[in-house]
């Protein structure tokens, strides 16, 4: 109902659709973007270049995940799973140009927090081709299935296998189609239409899976399986991983910088606090004190403070075009942790905001740490 809706998110996503001229296509319970986008110049996707991502906040949508996912690299699809109500269900579905391109989303975003309390879940896609029609009678033949059954029923057929025997049920058809997307269309709709068209009660169940290429698996051995993001750091871009040629929407034009703001942070500009610890280190060099987060850390040392705890996510995205990061530091030493809110300008990639977002939010806790 249109009371579970959040009318800031819908705001926030028409506005985002408008001002980056983005065009979404809904069919079949889901919201398309892509397939290729317009600025696509490269060739369509392969096996393993889509990924799956689950958890997603049900009120987050599209002008939050597409510039997240396309911080990694270019997007030729993405498609988001809605329910009738107009609030996603929790999943989508990410394809990028190259395998090697859908494995950096999971290193760099699976575990990435959205919103407090959750992060997202991103994984290699199945992207199975192949369905199994089972209990289809013994008199069945190819060509009747092909010409008779599948015409019409369903898209990107590309060739039907029977088999029967010992431990099958009548005959059995695997049938391979163009997409995992055609396929997962397919099984959606085939055992209503086998009952509707032929008064036949088949099963539909998915047919084997691709195996990762050598390259892939040589890789996986490489690095741990999954690394989850410090709430506190920004996921790491492997120094192998192609960069994105384009970038994401929201990125391509960045908005006039406003009067008092500094160049890297979207946030007033601080200078060094007084009586500030000089943090001198011989692996880093003087430049270490003049680093927010460095100052921050020594100041709570040199008071007796205790090593504070950050945390820092992505909150939301201004009208103006400016990026929104929450933040919550606890000292140790202190009831009352410092909460707010920072702003930052868009930058080439996710971790250099995080970076600057970093920074901006050890400035006000500064600020507030001199306040009397």
């Amino acid at each position: 109902s249109p009371g579970l809706l959040n009318p800031e998110r819908l705001k926030a996503l028409d506005t985002w659709l408008t001002k980056n001229n983005v065009k979404l296509t809904q069919v079949n319970g889901q919201r398309r973007y892509g397939g290729p986008p317009e600025v696509w110049d490269g060739p369509p996707p392969g096996d393993r270049c889509e990924v799956f991502i689950s958890q997603i906040p049900r009120d987050a949508y599209e002008d939050l995940l597409i510039p997240l996912f396309s911080s990694v690299g270019p997007l030729w699809e993405f498609r988001l799973m809605m329910n009738f109500s107009g609030q996603n269900r929790g999943f989508a579905y990410a394809k990028y140009g190259t395998p090697a391109l859908a494995g950096s989303a999971i290193h760099l975003l699976n575990g990435y927090m959205l919103e407090p309390g959750g992060r997202l879940n991103v994984r290699r896609s199945t992207e199975k081709h192949h369905l199994c029609i089972g209990e289809l009678p013994l008199t069945t033949r190819r060509e009747d299935l092909m010409q008779v059954a599948l015409h019409g029923l369903t898209e990107g057929v590309e060739g039907v296998s029977l088999k029967s025997g010992p431990g099958i049920v009548g005959t059995s058809a695997v049938v391979s189609f163009s997409s995992h997307h055609a396929a997962s269309m397919a099984k959606k709709v085939l055992v209503e239409a086998f009952k509707k068209n032929f008064a036949l009660t088949v099963s539909i169940k998915w047919q084997s899976s691709v195996k990762p290429s050598k390259e892939e698996q040589a890789s996986s051995q490489k690095r741990p399986k999954s690394i989850l993001p410090c709430p506190t750091q920004p996921p790491r871009r492997p120094s192998n991983t192609p960069q994105p040629r384009v970038l994401p929407p929201r990125l391509v034009r960045p908005p006039p910088i406003p009067p008092g703001f500094c160049k890297a942070v979207g946030g007033p500009i601080t200078t060094q606090p007084p009586h500030a610890p000089c943090l001198s280190s011989s692996a880093h060099g003087p430049q270490v004190a003049m680093e927010p987060m460095a100052l921050l850390l020594g100041l709570c040392e040199v008071f007796g403070g205790g090593q504070p705890l950050c945390e820092l996510h992505y909150s939301h995205a201004g009208p103006e075009g400016y990026l929104y990061f929450r933040y919550r530091v606890r000292v140790p030493k202190l009831a009352t942790p410092f909460t707010g809110l920072v702003t930052v300008l868009p930058g080439p990639c996710m971790m250099a905001m995080m970076e600057e977002a970093r920074r901006a939010m050890a400035q006000q806790v500064l600020q507030a740490l001199q306040k009397p």
